[in-house]
């Protein structure tokens, strides 16, 4: 058994480590975007912006609990240059997103991860939610597995937006 001084010595020289695996990346790589009611689009070519990705699946129960918080996002700051775009995972049916879509009028983009490109990009997402916040560079500068902080996210916004 360790003393409580050993444990605390091995705690904080393992700190750094564990930070370093739970850090976002450098950038998002690229990736096709199969967008639900818009042409294709890629993560490069969001550049410029700030973009909030959030992968979901229709059968998440955190992820339906997280849609008015996406929605509320998407209606504060999309006219200031935010970016919310729904990944739906690559088991989701297009006819289930659509359905979804639908019965919880979600107001921002949706897109199919259709072959996981999307995931791969982002490091392949396992669990969901799991939300990124890219800055206008691609940077990832958050990221949350489960319901994200909404009061992070928008201070995190707000220093990247346009001011109007």
């Amino acid at each position: 058994m360790l003393s409580r001084r050993r444990f605390l010595t091995y705690s904080l020289a393992a700190a750094p480590l564990l930070l370093a695996a739970c850090a976002p990346k450098d950038s998002a790589k690229d990736a096709a975007l199969f967008m639900l009611d818009a042409p294709a689009a890629s993560l490069a070519a969001l550049r410029g912006k700030p973009v909030l990705l959030t992968f979901w699946a229709t059968s998440c129960p955190g992820c339906i609990e997280e849609i008015p918080l996406l929605s509320e996002l998407h209606k504060t700051y999309a006219a200031r240059g935010l970016q919310v775009i729904g990944v739906a995972m690559s088991y989701d049916q297009e006819a289930q997103v659509r359905a979804l879509r639908d019965r919880l009028s979600v107001p921002y983009p949706l897109a199919l991860d259709k072959d996981g490109a999307v995931s791969a990009a982002m490091g392949t997402v396992r669990l969901t939610p799991t939300t990124f916040l890219l800055d206008p560079q691609g940077q990832v500068v958050y990221q949350k597995i489960g319901i994200f902080d909404l009061d992070k996210v928008k201070g995190l916004i707000e220093g990247m937006l346009v001011k109007n």
